[in-house]
């Protein structure tokens, strides 16, 4: 089933033009399919898995390219079902500025960018933003010195402040890739 939904997820991705839209690092599907493997590496549930390669489906608050609009949700839902689905828009809604300081809180506020809707996530949902933005960002550093030099500092220092929501492996790894700021 999991290998299944990501043929198809690649295969979506691909039809939409992942494969043709720039990235650091090559293509936003090359990215896509790097952020999959580091979080099955770190051994992400699968569901996370699927939502890291179709991480940016609606666009981010980092990355304005969408390659569906939210009202086509379902169509995504279909392919990656509706839990990982749930993971992409989630990731895809942050308001990063009003959202970072305060998902790894006892109590969450997490803003909604598209509604402006603030409110508390679940524990599981915060780890997995948490986790796929872990993923997400030190891809970026690995690949591109410049985004590393010019972001490794504020990069660890959210990181850090995720900690608690991240991975033993996740954080191992924010240690070796941003090691010096």
């Amino acid at each position: 089933m999991q290998a299944t939904r990501t043929a198809e997820a690649r295969a979506l991705l691909r039809r939409l033009g992942a494969d043709r839209v720039p990235h650091p690092g090559g293509t936003l599907l090359a990215h896509l399919e790097r952020v999959r493997v580091q979080l099955a590496l770190w051994d992400a549930r699968p569901v996370l898995q699927l939502a890291g390669l179709c991480h940016a489906f609606y666009g981010t608050d980092g990355f304005p390219v969408g390659l569906l609009p939210l009202d086509r949700r379902t169509e995504l839902a279909s392919v990656i079902g509706p839990d990982a689905e749930a993971i992409v828009h989630f990731y895809a809604s942050c308001d990063r500025k009003a959202s970072y300081a305060h998902l790894a809180d006892p109590a969450p506020a997490f803003r909604d960018r598209f509604t402006g809707r603030v409110y508390a996530p679940s524990p599981l949902l915060c780890r997995d933003f948490a986790e796929l933005t872990a993923a997400n960002e030190l891809d970026l550093a690995r690949r591109d010195p410049a985004f590393r030099e010019r972001w490794g500092p504020e990069l660890l220092a959210l990181l850090t402040r995720f900690r608690p929501l991240l991975s033993q492996p996740a954080w191992r790894d924010t240690l070796a890739v941003l090691h010096g700021y």
